[in-house]
Order: C-alpha cells, then structure tokens, then sequence
C-alpha cells in the first residue's frame, strides 16, 4: 500500500535525470512565511551546477515540522521536501543517527546508544526517502544518496527502481570491524549499502573497511574494491570531498576582508601570536582537549598572555542532547579557568566565540592566525582545514592537523598530532609557533598544490563519473515501476 506520503505527491511531472538524497534541502527559511535560501557549504556548491544541468531534483527534509510540503523550484533546481514529525525527529535523527550511528562510527569516542525503539523509525525514514526518489527519478537516471542518515535507501530504492544508477557516499568515517560488529543491525545496514552502484568514501581505509564488514556479516564476497552482489558488481571507493578553493582563494582577496583581519591582528595584539580553532560544538572534535594542551603551554612558562593567544570558534550544534551540553559545559568551564590562572587586566589567552560565523568573517580570521589547530579525536574528511589552506596565498602560517582525520591523508606536510596525547599536542603546538617562516613556506606551498588540486568539484565529477562506469541497469521502459511498494525489510 502507498503510504500518506507518497500518496501526497504529485502523480505528473517531470522526473529528474540526477537526483541527489540528503537528510536535509539545500536551502532553508527562518519562518514557513520566510524566502527560501540556498544554504551555504561545498556541497550544495558542488552539486548545484550538475544539478541544474541535469534536470536536477533535490530530496530533503525542511528542517521543521511543517505539514504542509508542496514541492517548489529555488535558484534553477527542484526541490522536494520531506515531512517529519517532532517524534520521528527525535527517534531517527536525534536518535539512531546521531546517538547510535554518529559516535560508533567516531571511535565511539561518547558510549553509542542501542536503543531498539530507535530502529523502527529509522527503516520507516529512510523507506519514505527511497519511496520519493522512486517516484522523482527519470527512467535509468542517476540518484546520489548522502550520508549515516539514510543507509537503507541505496537497498530499498533498488527494490523499487532497479533502472537507475544508485551512488551511495558516506561523509563521516566508516568504522573498523570491531566497533561496527557492535550493531545489533550490522547486517541490515551493510546490505542497505550494497543497494548501490558505487559506495563512496573519504578515505581507502573506510572503503577497506567497509569491504572486510560485507565479507563477514553478509552472504556477499567483495575483494579490492569490488563486492559482488548476486552477479551485480558494486564498486567501494575513496573519493575525499574537499572546498571550493576558487571562492576561498577570492575571499582571500577581498580588500574588505583583507582589512577585517587586519583590525583582528590589532585587536588581539600585533606582537601576538594567534592560534585559532574552528570546529562544530561537538565531542568529536576534541576542543576540550585542545584547550588542555594550551593550559600545558601557558604552565610550562616559555610563553605568556603577551605572546601567545587562542580565538576558538564553537558552532552551535544538537543544544538540547545532554552529551552536547557536558561538552559545552566542559569547555566554558576549561575557557574560564584558562582565562582565570593566565589572563591579565586587558589581556585574556582564550577568546571564546560561541557562534556560526559567515563565511567572510571566517577567512578574515584565516587571515589573521598563525597557527591553526585541527585537532579532532575522529573526523571523516574536515574541510576547516582545507580552507585554511586556500585562504594561506601568502604561503606562511602552520597547520596544526589530527592525524585521525581524513584530510591528514591529502595534507600530510601539515604538522600532524594525536589528539589523545595532551603533552604530545602542547609540545607539537609550540615547535609550530617557533617554525621558521622558510619552513612554514616550504609546508604551506605544497599543502595549497595539493587542494588547489582536488577541489569540491573534483569530487563531484569523480563521484558522479564512477556511477557512468558501472554495468548499465535493466530499462525501465520494459517494467512498471512499483512506485509506493514497500520493499523487504527483513
């Protein structure tokens, strides 16, 4: 039976040669009376001109709890949202996604719930995602399907449409097979996966990983790159997402911006040396531990509030998961002690924003800092560091980069650290404030070749390439597409 959903859809209309799954629309809107906005990142960046020029359809939630969700056309690409309740909100994407899946695949560096009232929504979600892209995809089109929230898709669309061509990428970390096994829906999300033509990941280790999983706890046998899948070839690759460095490059630029971060440098104090950070107000980002690797520096007496100061940048994120407040608490708590033992009338070591910054002002900050610190305990790719990067045109400046990130592959000439080791970190942080500029020259040269070289575009290129490589799937002009059927879920 078609479900409220489906059946709310338009029954005529044009379909969409690619279209791309994602748990959220590519632009949002203050109020349901507010204009739409396209949202800022390199990935809505990346896909909106392959979009645009492939009949382009776009799936994703609104961001709120709104019923009514008529489709519409923003900026040249057709969107198409999908409605949530507050109670699936909170059992699929507060829950599974980001209280199971989310710290698992991070190391489970914060104890993952398995929470079996969790799982039941997450099947129901995902089923209504496939349900639409079934029913916006053109005969043998191409469908892009985003990230942790949304494993089942790739299957459950191919159950529905076996004509289309399914890529399936993975923006965050893939774990090895002794956490993964910890699942108890391991199998069920693996063979979710393998609904796909291509599995995309940020790094050869993932696709590695993911290859070894599908070997143990399916009935699939997959080797290098390739799983077989009852005669059906799936490829699982690395394809590391990286920025628009064009667009940071020209920010760089900017005479406005140029003069923003010169009034930061004077505002902090000329003779300083500025650390920043810029992470997403989350436990993976090991910000806490950062900020106790600087308490180590300013102990150890070879630098003082003169010479050295930290501007840590916090984005808001998830405000009202209790995980997400003891880490917020953590870090105020660590910020004011800093600023307390170490901190001088007119002068603090620890500036803290906690806010989201446009992405001018950001740059502006680039600018400005000599050293910047990306020090996750586990992120799948971090583009911070990318821009960093691309905003350095005058090749000096240091960065300071986890080796537990998947941009530590590509920008292995940054100075590279253990987030784990707080005395290793202070240590590493203070030969990046002595480095000689020559050296930081040397360093920074090759970092910027190598992401001028890969940019957002090469990985939508890549990916969507890969998908045109593969074994062409049965036409759709010699079946009915069973659009509204629910596939398997056993």
């Amino acid at each position: 039976m078609r479900s409220p959903e489906t059946a709310r859809m338009r029954e005529t209309h044009r379909r969409g040669d690619l279209v791309v799954i994602a748990n959220r629309l590519p632009v949002h809107r203050a109020s349901p009376e507010s204009p739409w906005e396209t949202s800022p990142g390199g990935l809505v960046s990346a896909l909106m001109p392959i979009l645009r020029e492939n009949k382009g359809v776009w799936i994703g939630w609104a961001g709120s709890s709104e019923t009514d969700c008529k489709t519409f056309e923003h900026d040249g690409l057709y969107n198409v949202p999908i409605y949530l309740s507050n109670e699936e909100v909170r059992d699929y994407y507060e829950g599974f996604s980001n209280s199971t899946l989310w710290p698992l695949y991070h190391d489970a560096c914060q104890t993952p719930q398995y929470e079996r009232r969790w799982w039941a929504p997450y099947v129901s979600i995902n089923q209504r995602f496939a349900e639409y892209a079934a029913n916006e995809a053109a005969p043998n089109g191409h469908v892009l399907i985003q990230d942790y929230h949304l494993q089942l898709v790739p299957g459950m669309l191919r159950e529905l449409r076996p004509d289309v061509r399914i890529g399936f990428f993975l923006h965050i970390p893939f774990p090895p097979v002794e956490l993964f096994a910890q699942l108890p829906w391991r199998r069920r999300l693996l063979e979710g996966m393998l609904g796909a033509d291509v599995v995309g990941f940020q790094t050869r280790h993932g696709a590695q990983n993911f290859v070894r999983l599908v070997n143990r706890y399916t009935s699939h046998r997959g080797s290098g790159q390739a799983v077989n899948v009852n005669g059906r070839r799936v490829l699982a690759k690395e394809y590391p997402i990286s920025i628009d460095f064009d667009r940071i490059e020209s920010l760089a630029n900017d005479p406005k911006i140029i003069e923003h971060a010169k009034k930061i440098r004077s505002d902090l104090g000329e003779n300083r040396t500025i650390m920043l950070g810029v992470d997403r107000l989350d436990y993976t980002k090991g910000i806490d531990q950062r900020l106790r690797a600087v308490n180590e520096i300013f102990h150890k007496g070879n630098y003082t509030v003169d010479d050295l100061v930290l501007v840590q940048v916090s984005v808001p994120s998830r405000e009202s998961v209790d995980e997400y407040i003891e880490v917020r608490d953590r870090i105020e708590k660590l910020v004011g002690h800093i600023n307390g033992e170490f901190g001088t009338v007119g002068a603090v070591p620890v500036h803290y924003l906690r806010r989201s910054l446009p992405i001018e002002e950001l740059v502006a900050y680039y600018l400005a800092a000599d050293v910047m610190l990306v020090t996750p305990f586990r992120d799948g790719m971090n583009l911070v560091a990318k821009e960093y990067v691309a905003s350095r045109k005058t090749e000096t400046g240091v960065l300071v980069l986890s080796e537990f990130t998947g941009s530590a592959v590509e920008l292995d000439r940054a100075v590279l650290v253990n987030p784990h080791d707080i005395d290793g970190m202070a240590a590493t942080i203070e030969t990046a404030i002595g480095m000689p500029r020559q050296e930081q020259t040397r360093r920074m040269r090759s970092l910027r070749q190598r992401v001028r070289k890969r940019t957002v575009y090469t990985w939508a290129s890549d990916f969507t390439h890969a998908l045109d490589a593969e074994q062409p799937r049965p036409s759709s002009a010699t079946m009915q597409l069973p659009i509204g059927t629910n596939p398997p879920t056993s």
